[in-house]
């Protein structure tokens, strides 16, 4: 019985200690950033997606952050591209804005790629860029 309760509180007392905050921002997953069909606009969604973005990637200094654009099936292949460009760009200018080093965002531009996980509604699903902060 002594055995027990001592476990019981141990487990009570692990549990109520949080990891540091960089430790639990360095878990999340990609950032989505979604647009409007062939638009590289932000609106309030994706500042708010971005600055959260942002404090992850200030909180971990030593970590790359991975800009991934990408397009719909609208369009040429060619105009994808390009867009999917210019959303990972205007991303990472936002971020760079909202404190994180330049040097440290890689951008890439993808186009239409199936293979990206679904995020958000069929709509969206190829319209957003991912944000990985230690990607």
């Amino acid at each position: 019985m002594k055995r027990v309760l001592c476990m019981a509180v141990l487990t009570a007392t692990l549990a109520s200690y949080a990891l540091p905050a960089t430790a639990q921002q360095s878990l999340l997953p990609a950032v989505p950033v979604f647009f409007q069909p062939w638009s590289a606009a932000l609106d309030g969604h994706a500042l708010s997606a971005i600055s959260a973005a942002a404090k992850v990637a200030n909180a971990n200094p030593d970590d790359d952050v991975v800009v991934t654009g990408a397009a719909d099936s609208v369009g040429s292949a060619q105009a994808n591209i390009y867009m999917s460009e210019t959303r990972a760009q205007v991303v990472a200018d936002q971020l760079a804005v909202d404190g994180v080093k330049e040097d440290r965002i890689k951008i890439k531009g993808v186009g239409i790629v199936p293979s990206m996980a679904p995020v958000g509604t069929p709509a969206q699903f190829s319209r957003r860029v991912l944000i990985q902060v230690g990607g």
